[in-house]
């Protein structure tokens, strides 16, 4: 069997090597001429798959590696009857701690609780209601919006969309549709804004052209938005920036992208594949997992301040939890901050992009790319011990709500 595959794909030879010739390509190198003898095409969503690419190969297999697929012609896979499979639901967990992330970043700033919101999330499925649950479970008001899914189920948790008026946060988790009964181009768009809380927070980490990039500057303007937090942007990579410069928040399109969602995309094509061409192949991919950047945290007892010590793993030494009659428990916030903050440091994603406006007008759609092409290893919230320095029941319960291994409590 050959398999072409894009090289971004984690672990690649690891997983499919032992099946046949892998042949890792990068994104922009996987054209026909290179299908013409391939059995199988493995990409990520930087790779358009149509009647142009394999019109002629003899390709039998397609996967994306990715939970999204408006980036392959399903359509024309079928009339070849080549078989297709995604890898729908792998990077849940990343992209609700995203969301989880960049809120508390953004209650740090604003000096308001983050466990005190109501949480508006349009599109519940894989990603919207893992974060829901995650939301609820650390106490936020959860208020659930997916028409498909209230057909479907007839639950009467899923509300519509007029009910989000009352959420102080809103966010969507919803595919790019142009059509049907539930289309979500541009739904971000002046009458949804309007019909939101005056000061919400919005947050987009589905996809770009599901928010209106005008709508969102004007509204940004106008102060009807208090926070906007974007992981996705319309005509990425060569993304708006003055949006860019008027957003809370900004991210190349990473939110899916912690090490642990995209070898989870790779277990599950290799899965798809060995079940449509009858193999068989156990692989664990744990003992190839790289460690945290901080796979120990130790949090503060408060002192007027609070904060977290150690990077690495090499707790620093707590200089505040033995000053007596003053140190108290850090708060949930706070620890939620603290902690969210060692394992997955949003604001660093964010700088990272706004160096773009250095960057010259025929660069800048590279450097964005490249961003993600390079993205450095991110693992997820489980992977990080959190040490209170004493005993602090609230913020145990809510960090174990979030995945955080807890001790010292």
């Amino acid at each position: 069997m050959k398999i072409i595959a894009d090289a971004n794909i984690p672990l690649l030879v690891e997983a499919f090597g032992p099946l046949g010739e892998v042949v890792a390509l990068p994104a922009d190198r996987i054209a026909p001429d290179v299908l013409r003898s391939a059995d199988a095409l493995l990409v990520r969503s930087v790779t358009r798959v149509d009647e142009s690419l394999l019109a002629k190969s003899p390709v039998k297999f397609v996967a994306t590696a990715t939970i999204g697929f408006d980036h392959v012609d399903l359509a024309y896979l079928a009339s070849r009857g080549i078989a297709f499979a995604s890898a729908q639901g792998s990077n849940a967990r990343s992209v609700a701690e995203y969301v989880l992330a960049a809120l508390a970043v953004l209650a740090k700033r604003g000096g308001f609780s983050m466990t005190g919101q109501v949480l508006g999330t349009v599109g519940c499925g894989n990603v919207g209601g893992r974060l829901a649950l995650m939301a609820e479970a650390i106490g936020l008001k959860v208020l659930r919006n997916d028409p498909p899914l209230a057909r479907k189920t007839g639950d009467a948790r899923f509300l519509p969309i007029e009910a989000l008026a009352d959420a102080d946060v809103v966010t969507f988790h919803v595919p790019l549709e142009r059509g049907g009964p539930d289309p979500t181009y541009h739904m971000i768009n002046d009458a949804l804004i309007a019909r939101l809380k005056p000061g919400v927070t919005l947050l987009n980490t589905s996809r770009g052209a599901v928010a209106e990039t005008a709508a969102l500057k004007s509204a940004i303007a106008a102060g009807r938005l208090g926070h906007v937090v974007l992981d996705v942007w319309e005509k990425e990579p060569n993304i708006d920036l003055a949006l860019l410069e008027r957003v809370d928040l900004a991210t190349p399109h990473i939110a899916g992208y912690s090490y642990d969602g995209k070898v989870n995309g790779t277990r599950m094509v290799l899965e798809a594949l060995c079940r449509h061409f009858g193999l068989r192949r156990a692989w664990d991919p744990s003992p190839l997992m790289p460690p945290p950047a901080n796979p120990r945290v130790r949090l503060l007892q408060e002192c007027g301040t609070a904060g977290w010590s150690g990077r690495g793993n090499e707790p620093q030494r707590d200089t505040t939890a033995g000053q007596a009659g003053r140190a108290t428990g850090i708060t949930v916030d706070k620890a939620i901050h603290a902690a969210t903050r060692a394992a997955y440091d949003i604001e660093a994603d964010d700088g990272r992009l706004r160096a773009i406006v250095h960057e010259p007008p025929e660069k800048r759609g590279k450097w964005f790319d490249g961003l993600r092409k390079n993205y450095p290893v991110r693992r997820e919230f489980p992977e990080t011990t959190v040490e209170l320095a004493g005993p602090n029941p609230a913020a145990k319960t809510v960090l174990e709500a979030l995945g955080f291994t807890v001790e010292g409590t």
